[in-house]
């Protein structure tokens, strides 16, 4: 459930406020509201952030020796700032010098077939009253240059020619158009060597500085992570609203958000302390409202996966937690496919629970999660008779037996539905399947629109809600029909008499007519309506979007399919190893690293689909956006 919040707000005297603001957060139960402070202290503790970011970057890519690593360097706060101020200047510098090094180099090139030029003789030479410009030009041009032009040849090779035009201070104007100009370097190419080569060994001055502070990684880490709750303080402290007087009992004030079960808990600590505190119900336009999650342990195990995602429900939406480990589950164990992958996956994570409780430690919630989903992939292994991509054949008789024959893989046999046991057609294991995905669709969105309509019990807006539920359900059979079997679920199919078809098709548009009716109540039928004239479009499309999202569901099927077939392919490539004792080593490691592949595969293939399914399609028939801020109370950190 989402825990109830009360807005709180705390006034104290200015002067006294940075003390309070220990205190409170000591108390460490207020969510404050966003606040954006500004000092020289602020300031100064976010560069000092920076810098730390930029060291950790630069020196936690330098490789130490062992013995390094096990070594623990401390190093005091005011040394950690100075160094990691250095690091960074020495990072700028080593970028300039590179530059430089690129810059000279280049210029270096352009003189390559030049030689050796020298700035100084040129100079020399002008002073003299010999006036020299470097020209290059095509090889079978250089003959054709006026006579009256005095040049003198330097080298050639069989494209171009490099000369010197004497007493000229600009372009002759006789001169060839093909002559192109040389420009002087900036300075002589000798200079521009022993430029490169200082530039060079003082960037290895700065590699060498970092590989001698590269030990102190671990120490810029604790100071960077300690840093974090200053900042935190120092925005607050900065950013606090208070009177503009001159006043010695001048007041400033704080406001956020307490959960309501710790509220006398709060109130007690704001007596004590002396405090002003006001308190009232959050309302519907607060958008800053902090979601705390309260659920039991076992549902509590889908948090780490909700933690990792960064789904938090909005204050005033719903705490599926829940529901969302359930379906979960089952998406998993559809997904993976394979109960020989689930056996693995659940040993896994008991050897792993196991572990950390031998060793005096709590057992993390993903742990629980790991062995939960795995053993959903060992009964979904199990029921579907399917165990390392192997042939029934292949498997023991009772492991065969205890599949379900109408889904399981063991079984080619053709189901003929219960209504029409004479019936000269049947259903393949693979509709049998598409049809448990579509069940499962039906089930998962139908409580999203079920707890909708708790919501809106006191309101016609119910009746919405409840032509949703009646779309979902006769857009069911709809999906059946065109999906898995237009004559065994076709439109005018009766059932023991009963007209199924016809009723399913009357459910989605009565189910239409509600919505659009009372979809958008707020008070007046009328103005509902109008509304859904005014996006006609949307609502026709939401009719549309129930299709989709209950066929979206075949995805369950469609990739555990393919899961399946790439374990066969692996088994098929190592088969003709097995029984030769030279290929065994190559036949573990192909098995190996074929199903291993494979398993990661359905990892990745579960969060992208079996993640979307909850968050997407079931989301959003339950009108949620996780939108939600999660609760995150001012308080002491502790320093890791």
């Amino acid at each position: 459930m989402i825990e109830p919040m009360k807005k709180v707000s705390v006034v104290i005297i200015n002067k006294e406020k940075e003390e309070a603001l220990k205190a409170l957060r000591k108390i460490g139960l207020v969510h404050l509201q966003k606040l954006e402070g500004s000092s020289e202290k602020l300031n100064a503790f976010k560069e000092y952030t920076n810098n730390a970011v930029v060291s950790e970057s630069i020196l936690g890519e330098i490789k130490l020796p062992k013995k390094s690593k096990k070594q623990k360097a401390i190093l005091e706060d005011s040394k950690v700032i100075k160094l990691c101020s250095e690091v960074v200047a020495k990072s700028e510098r080593r970028k300039q010098l590179l530059e430089e090094i690129s810059a000279d180099t280049t210029e270096l090139d352009r003189f390559t077939a030049w030689g050796s030029v020298s700035l100084e003789d040129f100079d020399y030479l002008k002073e003299k009253g010999i006036i020299l410009r470097l020209y290059e030009i095509s090889a079978d041009k250089y003959s054709q240059i006026d006579s009256e032009i005095e040049t003198i040849l330097l080298n050639n090779d069989k494209k171009n020619v490099r000369f010197l035009v004497v007493g000229h201070e600009t372009r002759p104007e006789k001169l060839l158009p093909q002559a192109f100009e040389v420009p002087f370097p900036r300075m002589s190419t000798d200079a521009l060597e022993e430029e490169i080569k200082k530039d060079e060994k003082e960037i290895k001055d700065i590699e060498k500085f970092y590989q001698e502070n590269a030990r102190y990684v671990p120490a810029i880490v604790a100071f960077r992570k300690n840093l974090e709750t200053d900042i935190e303080f120092e925005n607050v402290n900065a950013g606090m609203e208070h009177e503009n007087t001159d006043s010695e009992n001048e007041l400033a004030w704080i406001s956020g958000y307490v959960p309501v079960a710790d509220m006398e808990e709060f109130k007690k600590a704001c007596a004590s302390n002396q405090w002003a505190m006001a308190c009232a119900d959050p309302e519907e336009e607060d958008i800053e409202v902090p979601t705390k999650l309260r659920n039991n342990k076992f549902v509590s195990l889908i948090y780490p996966l909700t933690d990792f995602l960064g789904t938090v429900p909005g204050y005033h939406e719903y705490d599926i937690s829940g529901w969302f480990l359930l379906f979960f589950t089952i998406f998993f164990g559809m997904i993976f496919g394979d109960g020989g992958y689930g056996l693995l996956v659940t040993v896994i994570g008991l050897l792993m629970i196991l572990k950390a409780i031998f060793t005096g430690k709590k057992p993390a919630p993903l742990l629980g999660l790991v062995t939960l989903v795995g053993f959903a992939t060992i009964l979904w292994g199990l029921v579907t008779c399917t165990w390392f991509g192997l042939k029934p054949e292949q498997l023991p008789q009772w492991l065969v037996n205890l599949s379900i024959p109408q889904i399981s893989n063991a079984s080619d046999k053709l189901w003929t539905p219960f209504w029409k046991p004479d019936a000269t057609e049947g259903l393949t294991t693979a509709q049998n399947l598409q049809i448990f995905c579509f069940t499962l669709a039906l089930l998962q969105l139908s409580v999203a629109h079920i707890k909708a309509m708790i919501r809106n019990r006191k309101s016609l807006k119910i009746l919405g809600d409840f032509g949703a539920l009646l779309q979902l359900i006769g857009m069911y059979w709809v999906v059946l029909s065109m999906v898995v079997s237009s004559s065994i679920f076709s439109f005018t199919e009766k059932i023991y008499g009963f007209p199924i078809g016809l009723f399913e098709i009357s459910l989605v548009g009565i189910g239409f007519v509600l919505s659009f009716i009372f979809s958008n109540y707020e008070g007046s039928i009328g103005k509902s309506v109008l509304e859904s004239c005014k996006n006609i479009i949307s609502v026709l499309l939401g009719v549309v979007n129930v299709f989709s999202d209950i066929v979206s569901y075949i995805r369950l099927w469609a990739v555990g399919l393919a899961g399946a077939a790439i374990s066969n392919t692996v088994n098929e490539m190592a088969g003709p190893m097995w029984g030769h004792a030279i290929m065994f080593i190559a036949f573990v490691a192909l098995l190996a690293f074929g199903h291993g592949l494979n398993m990661i595969l359905n990892l990745l293939s579960v969060i992208v689909h079996g993640v979307r399914l909850n968050t997407l399609e079931f989301s959003s028939h339950l009108g949620m956006s996780w939108s939600g801020l999660k609760y995150s109370p001012f308080k002491e950190k502790d320093a890791k």
